[in-house]
């Protein structure tokens, strides 16, 4: 287990994720209200919560009934503790079904849109929501709570939520039948910050500076004298997390980047001269293109392509740090996002998101720990850090690219006719964006070569070529995502480059869906 996986905070809320898709969301709120805080899937939370000793704690929504034999639960030990506990919607049915309460299936069901009566003033609302008035959030449910515990008052009605709001002041405990961490609650975050500051009484205390010193001592504590190799990509992540470790130990630190022949256009080439030229770093170069792509050619199905890359690049670590005399330690850029959606529970309602992270450990035969200095954090806090670091803000805002890079923006079996064509296409796309002055305000855009061929007419003949689907959505976090609004003359203009620069391309489309919390990728 990787010493830093988790720090000590000693004023933080543990979140008992019952498997909603808008958790995450929820952890964002709080920590935006400076308070720092975990999400713990409920199998984990009775471990999570003697680890973690939080000073209060929220149960997040989720997809099963309370009413089903076997449903998840909350652990007896934090009821027991007497902590303050904010339970949303799947929470509330739980909390209230464990502790003498009951709930039924079969009501009339609420999705979306309602309107919350409040009936009696509370600290969970002091300050935005008045008495006999009525407030705008956003429900999620089938079953609900016919029957609250003793010591508990309805302060809160919707027409299909009879216990809305149910509150129990003297233990401290706030339930919810709507969601206040989606932005379809409109005071939502300000119910959660009411929540950490004057229930559970924390201060805003969460910061970049303080995480910095922190990381800082625990990277020194972590690696001694050993010496580590970083995984050094050119993004955002893994920048921010070389700097990092660069700061607490010096030129123990080897960084290396692996050209596996997946990057976008020039991308080894800028990543190598801006550091050489600007950071005291050890870099390394490997070219291994050819490995990589003569190991993925023909493959189709993504997991194993995911799979395959995550093996590969494990291999050319190794044979790198035996070249520089052993190494003790393997540094990643993996973010929080990255930890909770590669991790599935047996029996629970998580699925695996994302497989091609090392965050359960390194294969026995490395003899290597992983140091991954921004585990606890998500997208947007990395880029706050990387201020803190010095980073200018033109390399602070690139566009994410993923570790497995365009094998998967290539769906279908890869070759390396389609990765030059994908790798045209992507950087015109780009070009197109910066021309039009779009790159900041897009938070990741890319283009996408289709497993599609189709029959076209360009001048006088006949073609059979790809359809390439440009993709570009706006985001905060990373977490959820929804499509940029480009202008038709954009689009037409940048099709029009594509067909006529890119020779194996003779249509585009544009992807107009949004995503839930999740990957933002196409695969």
């Amino acid at each position: 287990m990787n010493d830093i996986l988790h720090t000590t905070h000693p004023d933080s809320i543990l979140i008992i994720d019952f498997g909603s898709q808008v958790t995450q969301l929820i952890a964002r709120r709080v920590r935006e209200a400076g308070v720092y805080c975990e999400i713990v899937p409920f199998q984990l939370a009775e471990d999570g919560f003697e680890r973690m000793q939080p000073k209060g704690v929220i149960f997040s929504g989720g997809p099963d009934s309370v009413t089903r034999e076997g449903s998840p639960r909350a652990p007896q030990a934090v009821f027991d503790s007497g902590v303050p506990i904010l339970a949303i919607c799947y929470g509330q049915q739980t909390m209230c079904q464990q502790i003498g309460g009951h709930v039924e299936g079969g009501h009339h069901r609420e999705f979306g849109r309602a309107d919350v009566e409040i009936l009696k003033s509370s600290p969970l609302f002091d300050g935005f929501w008045e008495v006999g008035k009525k407030y705008p959030v956003w429900m999620s449910h089938g079953d609900r709570v016919t029957r609250l515990p003793e010591g508990f008052e309805v302060i809160g009605t919707s027409p299909n939520a009879p216990f809305a709001i149910s509150v129990d002041e003297a233990r401290r405990y706030y339930t919810t039948m709507f969601h206040p961490e989606v932005v379809h609650t409109p005071d939502g975050a300000k119910l959660l910050s009411n929540f950490v500051h004057k229930i559970v009484g924390l201060k805003s205390d969460w910061s970049m500076a303080a995480y910095k010193a922190e990381m800082i001592q625990k990277i020194r504590d972590q690696v001694g004298d050993g010496k580590v190799i970083c995984a050094l990509s050119g993004g955002v992540d893994s920048s921010v997390a070389a700097l990092l470790i660069h700061e607490a130990i010096g030129d123990q630190l080897t960084c290396i980047l692996v050209d596996h022949g997946l990057m976008r256009m020039n991308e080894a080439r800028d990543v190598v001269a801006m550091f050489r030229e600007h950071y005291n770093l050890s870099l390394k170069l490997v070219d291994a293109s050819d490995r990589f792509i003569s190991q993925l050619e023909g493959e189709a199905d993504p997991e194993t392509k995911r799979k395959t890359i995550g093996r590969l690049f494990i291999e050319v670590f190794e044979e790198e740090a035996k070249k520089i005399g052993g190494a003790d330690y393997l540094a990643q850029g993996t973010l929080y996002p990255d930890v909770i959606e590669s991790v599935s529970f047996s029996g629970g309602p998580s699925v695996t998101i994302k497989s091609h992270h090392n965050v359960g450990g390194l294969p026995a035969r490395m003899n290597m720990q992983l140091v991954e200095p921004l585990r606890e954090l998500f997208k947007d806090e990395v880029r706050v850090l990387g201020r803190e670091l010095g980073l200018p803000d033109s390399f602070i805002g690139r566009h994410p690219f993923p570790g497995p890079g365009l094998a998967i923006r290539c769906p279908g079996g890869i070759t390396r006719e389609k990765l030059d064509i994908l790798r045209q296409a992507d950087a015109i796309y780009l070009d197109e964006i910066r021309k039009a002055g779009l790159y900041d305000t897009i938070w990741q855009a890319f283009a996408v070569l289709l497993p599609v061929q189709t029959v076209g007419v360009m001048g006088d003949g006949r073609t059979y070529e790809f359809v390439c689907a440009l993709r570009a959505v706006t985001s905060v976090d990373g977490m959820t995502a929804d499509f940029y609004p480009y202008d038709m003359d954009f689009l037409g203009k940048t099709a029009t480059r594509l067909i006529n620069e890119v020779k194996g391309i003779n249509r585009v489309v544009y992807d107009v869906t949004s995503k839930p919390p999740g990957t933002i990728e196409w695969e």
